[in-house]
């Protein structure tokens, strides 16, 4: 092994540049922290940049009536009370004033006539809460933070995966990384670290996901010690594009359903009337997405086996305007004019409530210096995340793990970098080079998609669950023989050998959890447990790595103050 491997030091390294990873290192250089952003792709190609629909904030500008309280009671009731309440508390509090703040650094908004910040309906919210624009809201999110940090001057390490977290007794000390397109080794020494890698939707073959998204950052801090938490809620968006195969999962934002848009099977029947006769499209994620899949199961799918989802009803020119991206989305890549007639629709996976399990405060993990945000972390969705509430989420905890971060790093001392990990991380990293075997990497991805495509999708068993950790296990004995060839310049076998073994970490968590969980919520549906369980209402699981191995415990809900649950048992109107 040799020492060649360039080095820098941060007291703060944020991995991610997503909305949290860009919030949180706008705030920990505002507390005059040193700070270095990693990020697996280019800056700006995040995937928040797919959140089409809003933010989900209680401004009360459209809807005078609403307010911080009506928010996390929607918040709380749609998690189906397994929420950090603290951290749902706080994010209700927080939201207006971090959307205020985003606007004075120069987001632009769509506006109400008297020059407010338009905001719309959205599934499982009481009131209009949601401020967008048009339906490019995380774009402009990205470009607004991103301007700013640049402006500020955050190092940023493009093109560059981190693939080990260093520690030093017990506390983290860095990371280990290397650039994607040279395979040359970097080390990070950092005090504090911040995880925003977002989620882990590649592990399943119809996905609103992007390349980035295999769990890695998840599967660094487990790997750390860190404890994960309610890892069986995965949400399916009701509404990916299924047709033609090449666009399949893509995701058809829920502002179409916001501003109108109506749900048929190949009847023609409105069948949300059956399954939510009072919210009908606008009902919570999880519900609609069941109810597609029941509706083409049961026969009553269209053409490519989902179902339609239709606005042409309103005027075009209102169309256009309100859902610019998703029109010329259909138009280039379907071929459908969506003013004219419906789109074609399927559930498909977008989201994990789940994550690394934080303090609501400080988003500080179990590893001290460890810290997470955004969809990474775990808490604030309970067991399903209402639609607007990631930006939102994004902005209050992305803030708080910036300032947690920074103000960590000028308590402790430096802490030491330990090179036998840094050689063990080498070797790992290389191992695929000098693996013989004729296993490719694509191969056990391709494999592993259909597991959990199949064996841990909307609808589980015990059976089905059972027959997939077998399944992930071989795969995992698959992935350590898988071979690359070629040189470390532009490998992408060898990147993906790497996002592999974080995907089998985070599925097999996934599954664990699933598994044990007998009983249906939110996001969770068990065929052979079709009803909630009061007994799973106090508890969640959790994932940790003891002795080289995944344990699972569970811990009870932490209890709900008293004015609190006051709030919540208030009724919606």
């Amino acid at each position: 092994m040799t020492a060649n491997y360039e080095t820098r030091e941060h007291d703060v390294l944020i991995i991610g540049a997503g909305g949290a990873g860009l919030r949180a290192s706008l705030e920990a250089l505002a507390q005059g922290a040193s700070v270095g952003v990693v990020c697996k792709s280019l800056l700006g190609k995040a995937h928040t940049v797919m959140a089409e629909g809003g933010i989900a904030a209680a401004m009360a500008n459209v809807d005078t009536a609403d307010n911080w309280k009506t928010h996390f009671r929607d918040t709380m009731r749609g998690g189906k009370l397994l929420n950090n309440w603290r951290m749902a508390q706080l994010h209700a509090q927080e939201s207006p004033d971090r959307v205020r703040e985003l606007e004075q650094w120069g987001a632009l908004f769509d506006r109400t006539e008297t020059g407010d910040i338009l905001q719309r309906a959205f599934g499982g919210h009481t009131f209009k809460r949601l401020c967008h624009v048009g339906d490019r809201t995380g774009l402009e999110m990205i470009r607004t933070l991103q301007d700013r940090g640049v402006q500020q001057g955050i190092d940023v390490y493009m093109e560059c995966t981190v693939t080990r977290l260093l520690t030093d007794g017990g506390r983290v000390a860095g990371a280990f990384a290397y650039w994607r397109e040279s395979g040359r080794l970097i080390v990070f020494k950092a005090k504090s670290i911040v995880i925003a890698t977002g989620g882990i939707g590649k592990a399943w073959r119809v996905t609103s996901n992007s390349w980035e998204y295999t769990g890695d950052g998840m599967a660094l801090a487990y790997e750390a010690g860190a404890e994960l938490m309610d890892m069986e809620f995965v949400q399916f968006h009701p509404t990916g594009m299924v047709w033609p195969p090449g666009v399949q999962g893509i995701l058809v934002t829920e502002a179409v359903r916001g501003e109108g848009g109506i749900l048929r099977n190949k009847l023609g029947e409105r069948f949300m009337e059956k399954y939510d006769p009072k919210r009908m499209e606008l009902s919570t994620r999880d519900v609609v997405a069941r109810s597609i899949y029941t509706e083409v199961k049961e026969g009553r799918g269209t053409e490519h086996g989902g179902a339609y989802l239709d606005i042409s009803q309103k005027p075009a020119e209102y169309v256009k305007k309100k859902l610019p991206s998703m029109y010329h989305q259909f138009k280039e890549l379907a071929d459908v004019d969506i003013t004219k007639g419906p789109m074609e629709v399927g559930p498909t996976c977008h989201y994990v409530m789940g994550g690394i399990r934080v303090g609501a405060e400080t988003a500080e993990s179990t590893v001290p210096g460890l810290f997470a945000a955004g969809e990474a972390a775990a808490g604030l969705h309970g067991a399903n995340r209402l639609g607007g509430n990631s930006l939102s989420d994004l902005l209050v905890f992305g803030r708080r793990a910036g300032l947690a971060a920074a103000q960590h790093a000028k308590q402790v001392s430096a802490p030491s970098i330990d090179t036998a990990q840094i050689e063990q991380s080498e070797r790992e990293l290389l191992a695929p080079f000098s693996n013989t075997g004729v296993e490719s990497p694509y191969a056990v991805h391709r494999d592993l998609q259909e597991v959990m495509q199949n064996l841990v999708g909307i609808f589980r068993a015990e059976e089905d669950l059972k027959k997939a950790l077998v399944e992930l296990g071989k795969l995992k004995a698959r992935a350590a023989k898988a071979g690359v060839e070629g040189s470390r310049l532009f490998n992408p076998g060898w990147h993906l050998s790497y996002d592999l073994k974080s995907m089998l970490t985070i599925s097999e968590a996934v599954t664990h959890s699933a598994l044990a969980r007998k009983e249906s919520r939110g996001a969770h549906s068990r065929i052979d447990f079709p009803n909630l369980d009061s007994l799973w209402e106090k508890k969640q699981n959790i994932i940790v790595r003891e002795n080289g191995a995944m344990q699972r415990r569970e811990n009870p809900v932490e209890e709900m103050p008293a004015e609190l649950k006051q709030v919540l048992a208030e009724d919606k109107s």
